[in-house]
């Protein structure tokens, strides 16, 4: 008995005398970061070898394959017992098979419609159909106020309401609002449709049907790159089909619909019967995680996509060097510097999660399976989302002034995260933060295009590291030589000291701007 007890106290003396990591320690963690490591790493990465780790290829095959071997190589653990990956059942869509007659007159795929969405086969009829007008679900306008769509076909139109002096509605000015700026227009309008329960939505947009018709049916016709959706959930989520429609296909379906922004029930018969064509190409994520010391329950993600597009008809290889290999390797590095504290005794208090997805070239397919079909761990219990998207190159804007990184969402949710991430900045690394694509009007929308987005949505707080565009993103010439390496490094080390300050401070950052 008293063996047993001088056996506890002196447990209890070895974790009273731990030492907490001083700021020389963490300097030394992050210190494992570099160049050559980064370089080393990429030169594989992204190399022709891997074709252009196209989703659910051969080439994306051999990148998990490669990540789940330099995780276990650093002695970190899947997130899954015993398994590295997160299978993410994908399916490549192919032209459905669709007729659509309204009043009796038939339309035509490509002529006159397109199909933006892969639901089940169904038959729909209607004796009357909802025009809803712009489509707009916003706090400052709402086109479906008092109108119920639940179970209906809905119909809409391009645009956004104007007031007598020509500005916006919804902004208060000219300048277009996520209602009416193309590609970020149609999500937008499609999500406030199918949250207000609609069975299909009729989008009349003659500019963008022309558009995504002849992109759509040139694909077709050549061979170009596959679309991939993930399956209807599980939880019977209702499927909402979605079709871009001609002007001439709108003024059958609302005569009026160039005059009227009014919502009202329209007695338009519509018959369809859609077919979906479909053939299985699953993916994987990939998950590694070492365990918190005193909050496993609270998680950091720590994220990037390990896809990219592939090779084009021509045969040339995207190797994607800077997309997003460069987010790729930097969150290796990034892992390796934290097993390297906990394996001086320096684990991280908060559980932390190494998160490769998959499928982010094809609608951030990889991270939306993760939040929204399969989260590993519970997202209440998630702390923050930090996400490494295009990390090792220059902004043409910010040509001579290349010590910088653009930030994106890191205030959105919390202002707890976005004070953090100046701090840490200061004392650490002294890279100037952009924060110019942060701006909710900004026309790029690249708040939306990365994977953060998934968990921004779920209300976690994010910031996305970025770099900006350039001349070779999505050419096959966004090649491993033109990674800068050093800035590569340093905002890699950025990330980890964000990380490690989340991992290892008292209290869980406040949401204080939940999204209701």
């Amino acid at each position: 008995m008293k063996k047993s007890l001088l056996l506890v106290a002196a447990m209890a003396l070895v974790v009273s005398c731990k030492q907490e990591a001083t700021k020389e320690d963490v300097v030394g963690y992050a210190g494992s970061i570099t160049e050559k490591e980064l370089k080393d790493h990429l030169y594989v990465y992204a190399s022709d070898e891997f074709a252009g780790r196209d989703t659910g290829e051969p080439g994306q095959k051999m990148a998990v394959e490669y990540l789940k071997k330099e995780y276990e190589t650093l002695g970190i653990k899947p997130l899954i017992d015993g398994n590295y990956f997160q299978n993410v059942p994908l399916n490549v869509v192919k032209t459905p098979e669709v007729s659509i007659s309204v009043n009796g007159k038939s339309f035509s795929y490509f002529d006159d419609f397109i199909s933006l969405s892969a639901g089940a086969d169904a038959s729909i009829n209607a004796a009357d159909i909802v025009y809803a007008g712009y489509g707009i679900d916003d706090e400052k306008y709402s086109d479906y106020k008092d109108l119920d769509v639940k179970g209906k076909i809905v119909v809409i139109k391009g645009g956004e309401p104007t007031d007598k002096a020509g500005n916006n509605v919804i902004t208060g000015d000219k300048k277009a609002s996520k209602w009416s700026n193309g590609r970020q227009e149609m999500s937008s309008k499609r999500n406030a449709a199918r949250d207000k329960g609609a069975k299909a939505l009729f989008f009349v947009h003659d500019d963008l049907f022309s558009r995504y018709s002849k992109f759509f049916k040139s694909r077709e016709e050549n061979g170009g790159r596959k679309s991939l959706s993930l399956p209807a959930k599980k939880d019977g989520d209702a499927v909402m089909y979605q079709f871009l429609v001609s002007e001439k296909m709108g003024k059958t379906l609302v005569k009026n619909i160039n005059k009227s922004s009014k919502a009202a029930t329209v007695a338009s018969k519509v018959d369809m019967t859609y077919k979906s064509v479909m053939t299985p190409q699953p993916s994987e994520n990939v998950v590694a995680m070492i365990k918190g010391s005193e909050k496993p329950e609270e998680y950091i993600i720590i994220s990037a996509h390990l896809d990219h597009v592939g090779t084009n008809e021509k045969g040339e290889i995207f190797n994607g060097a800077d997309d997003d290999g460069s987010g790729t390797v930097s969150l290796l590095e990034v892992a390796e510097a934290f097993k390297t504290a906990a394996d001086n005794g320096h684990g991280p208090k908060r559980s932390v999660i190494f998160l490769h997805v998959t499928g982010e070239e094809k609608g951030l397919l990889g991270s939306r399976y993760y939040t929204d079909y399969e989260p590993l761990v519970p997202l209440a219990n998630t702390v923050a989302n930090l996400n490494i998207d295009m990390v090792g190159r220059i902004d043409p804007k910010r040509k001579g002034d290349r010590n910088y990184i653009y930030l994106i969402g890191a205030d959105k949710l919390s202002t707890e995260l976005h004070e953090i991430s100046e701090a840490v900045n200061k004392e650490f690394t002294n890279i100037e933060l952009d924060y110019t694509f942060n701006d909710e009007n900004d026309p790029n929308r690249f708040y939306y295009r990365s994977d953060h987005y998934n968990f921004a949505k779920n209300n976690i707080p994010v910031i996305f590291y970025f770099n900006g565009t350039h001349d070779d993103y999505h050419r096959a010439s966004d090649t491993p030589d033109k990674i800068n390496y050093d800035l590569l490094e340093n905002r890699s080390r950025l990330v980890f000291h964000t990380a490690w300050e989340l991992a290892n401070r008292e209290n869980r950052i406040v949401v204080d701007k939940a999204a209701k």
